[in-house]
């Protein structure tokens, strides 16, 4: 199936409790994965602002992750340090290895990538660096405090 960009909604932002909205408010994703109807894994067609995040640093439990840069620079940091990552360049982040991660947008210009990932269920989403985690029974996050205490709206 083809896919037009054009006509695949744009979402802005994430679903993270309101405290950590601000580091991925200039993001936007658009589900192309699901505009083709995949069902075992998702494709997403992500922007980063410069500034914005891609998400919390995070690692998953349960879902694999790859990602791979189509136009600008973005700051790849994970427990080792930073990385750029530019056109071309690809990164991958294994199931249930604790090594978070997420792209920075520090320059000047506007970066686009595809985000890839399975769909596996449960899950459970590790953020090492806020008091966060996200546990996925049936493909919905739900976000609490490491404590296990669920966020206030």
């Amino acid at each position: 199936m083809i896919i037009d960009l054009t006509k695949v909604p744009k979402k802005i932002g994430s679903s993270y409790p309101e405290a950590f909205q601000d580091k991925v408010k200039g993001r936007s994703k658009q589900r192309v994965g699901d505009a083709a109807g995949l069902q075992n894994f998702g494709v997403n067609w992500v922007t980063l602002e410069p500034g914005s995040a891609s998400a919390l640093r995070h690692w998953h439990e349960q879902q694999d992750e790859f990602v791979y840069m189509i136009t600008g620079e973005l700051t790849l940091v994970t427990d080792e340090g930073e990385r750029i990552l530019r056109s071309g360049m690809m990164a991958g982040f294994p199931a249930g290895e604790a090594n978070g991660h997420h792209l920075v947008n520090r320059s000047e210009q506007p970066a686009t990538y595809l985000e890839i990932g399975d769909r596996t269920f449960p899950d459970k989403a590790h953020y090492p660096d806020d008091d966060l985690q996200g546990i996925a029974e049936d493909g919905i996050w739900q976000f609490q405090h490491k404590t296990g205490l669920k966020y206030e709206a």
